[in-house]
């Protein structure tokens, strides 16, 4: 006999509206062109400061600054006059920023503005992401990090932090919120043919720097197994907190061997030192730390994922990144094309 969890997420779910913030984004404006064609989904609200190029006759949007402080009141009155049941939480960097302060405003004050304007609104479903990364890359780190180890990324850097402390409010609104769906999906790091952010920057440079001496294991997700991943929690009810990986891992040395590019050694000392000019010159992709996963394993198990909520990667970590790196070769004899002789 199965269980009623099992049950619970077998049943799918018919939401007659759902809100996406950060609809413009990556995953928000891919996530809503997959609403637009769902005959379950009767509206669509886009809430970000600009209009996603996906948006079609179904979606609304709704031009919100995270960031302002009459986010709460404002997101409120839209959520409350559009009757939406289901909030797909996606206003969060894909990339560190330089602005941390600005931020800390969008991600992790943001994303409490979200949750007031949810309890307000009577919201009965939240599907939040969040990433892999955030378990933090140290020597300790068992070979698969299931959903319950801790969060133990550096808090010391706002990157990290913001979205810790963002998961820890939808938590405790989970808590609070008597007959809510709180579903929190952390994506390891998203490859692709068209996605963008510091890890497939970092993979896109000719030389690729690593640390000297280690070679840790890595693994991805496939854009559209992330996106998915995404789309699934929005039909079904699956409370709870799930790792949204692709199949097996491989180590760095591989990574970069696949996607066509050299690995460059350098000893830590001196890519810590490196990384710090580079970052505060606004040249390097990311501070210096996130050198330690460059040093330590970091992956996660997709297990429960796949057993309580029925997720199966469509790609594996290895043709995520075979997919991702065959994009980039286009997009580098063309760049070589357009530069002048």
């Amino acid at each position: 006999m199965a269980s009623p969890s099992k049950k619970l997420a077998e049943a799918p779910r018919r939401p007659e509206v759902v809100a996406v913030t950060g609809a413009a984004s990556f995953l928000g404006a891919n996530l809503i062109g997959l609403l637009e064609e769902d005959d379950r989904v009767s509206r669509i609200v886009a809430v970000d400061i600009k209009a996603p190029a996906t948006a079609a006759k179904k979606t609304r949007s709704y031009e919100v600054d995270f960031t302002q402080p009459t986010t709460e009141a404002r997101l409120a009155e839209i959520l409350v006059a559009e009757r939406a049941s289901t909030v797909v939480h996606l206003a969060f960097l894909s990339s560190p920023s330089h602005a941390s302060a600005w931020a800390h405003e969008l991600e992790s004050v943001g994303t409490r503005h979200v949750l007031v304007a949810a309890r307000h609104a009577q919201v009965r479903k939240l599907v939040m992401w969040s990433q892999t990364f955030l378990y933090g890359a140290d020597p300790s780190n068992p070979n698969f990090l299931t959903e319950r180890h801790p969060l133990r990324a550096g808090r010391l850097e706002p990157f990290f932090l913001d979205k810790i402390e963002a998961e820890e409010e939808a938590e405790k609104f989970g808590q609070r919120a008597q007959g809510s769906v709180v579903t929190i999906l952390r994506t390891a790091p998203i490859l692709g043919p068209t996605v963008q952010n510091y890890v497939t920057r970092y993979l896109s440079q000719k030389v690729v720097p690593t640390m000297m001496g280690f070679d840790p294991l890595l693994q991805f997700v496939h854009e559209i197994d992330a996106i998915a991943a995404f789309k699934l929690a929005v039909d079904r009810d699956l409370p709870g907190t799930y790792n949204i990986v692709g199949d097996g891992v491989l180590p760095l040395s591989t990574v970069i061997k696949l996607a066509g590019r050299f690995a460059f050694p350098i000893p830590h000392p001196i890519a810590e030192s490196l990384c710090a000019m580079g970052w505060l010159a606004q040249l390097a992709e990311a501070p210096p730390t996130f050198l330690k996963y460059l040093r330590f394993l970091c992956v996660a198990d997709g297990a429960k994922a796949r057993d309580k909520i029925g997720f199966r990667p469509a790609y594996t970590t290895r043709e995520a990144l075979v997919d991702f790196a065959s994009a980039q070769r286009l997009r580098d004899v063309k760049l070589l094309q357009e530069t002048p002789a």
